[in-house]
């Protein structure tokens, strides 16, 4: 019988690189002799801060306003993920698929693709009525290649056989995308998607940062302009667990599709 997920030794493993980064945390902060580093605050305070019912920076699990940070970043994320699967994963079938289409369609994206999420935002500004569809498009691109891309890589790994083995038992197109291409390209779409929600929460932040009034990059930047270091780690703490939480979500709905899909062929158990 397998064992607990705390008996592990992962688990524990993962608890000591937790407590290791902390103490060296605390070691620099507190014994290098190096002034910038002596400026931040140690995990100890960020900790009290965090978890006090009356923080001295008015950030805390206690105070609504955290939440209000959080609730708009996650929704900024989660609708710019589903915009870039609903409309990178069909593009980057499609590009696999097609020779033609890809001729058409490559160069741009490989144009596009290296552009940083921050030189999109003065165009997104311009482009769209107000704020938050600005800081949602700048989102969404990143996370919208990344989906392309890995798509792309996912339907191009697929063995040639199966395709002419379709083809020669009468499979139509709609048949070869259903029972080939989809399964077939599944591991690398999944993993895209983990690595898309990764980029859209690291270019949201940046996004935030310039162009919002509310969201954790926005908390960060607002509290490095009034000198509250404390909040800034609070909210670079949260992005970090908000991020793990959605590429975990994306990652254990992957596996339960793929171990589904390995069931349908009769190879699992």
């Amino acid at each position: 019988m397998e064992a607990s997920w705390w008996k592990s030794s992962k688990f524990w493993l993962m608890w000591v690189g937790y407590i290791i980064a902390l103490a060296a945390w605390y070691a620099s902060v507190k014994w290098l002799p190096i002034d910038s580093f002596n400026r931040l605050p140690d995990p100890w305070s960020v900790a009290k801060e965090w978890f006090s019912p009356d923080p001295a920076y008015g950030m805390s699990i206690f105070t609504p306003i955290y939440y209000q940070h959080i609730f708009y970043s996650v929704y900024r994320a989660t609708a710019s993920f589903v915009l870039a699967v609903v409309l990178g994963v069909p593009l980057g079938i499609l590009m696999a698929w097609s020779p033609k289409f890809d001729a058409y369609a490559s160069a741009l994206v490989g144009l596009l693709r290296p552009i940083p999420p921050l030189a999109w935002i003065p165009l997104a500004i311009l482009i769209f009525p107000g704020i938050e569809l600005a800081v949602i498009y700048v989102t969404f691109l990143v996370a919208f290649f990344a989906t392309v891309m890995n798509t792309y890589v996912g339907v191009k790994s697929i063995d040639q056989d199966y395709f002419r083995a379709a083809l020669s038992l009468g499979s139509k197109p709609r048949d070869i995308l259903r029972h080939v291409i989809v399964p077939g390209a599944l591991p690398n779409i999944f993993t895209g998607l983990q690595i898309a929600m990764g980029a859209a929460w690291f270019s949201l932040a940046a996004g935030e940062m310039i162009a919002a009034q509310y969201g954790l990059g926005f908390m960060i930047f607002e509290s490095y302009n009034l000198i509250q270091f404390p909040t800034i780690v609070i909210g670079m703490a949260t992005l970090g667990i908000a991020g793990y939480v959605s590429s975990a979500i994306i990652r254990v709905v992957g596996n339960k599709l793929m171990r589904w899909r390995v069931q349908s062929f009769g190879i699992g158990g």
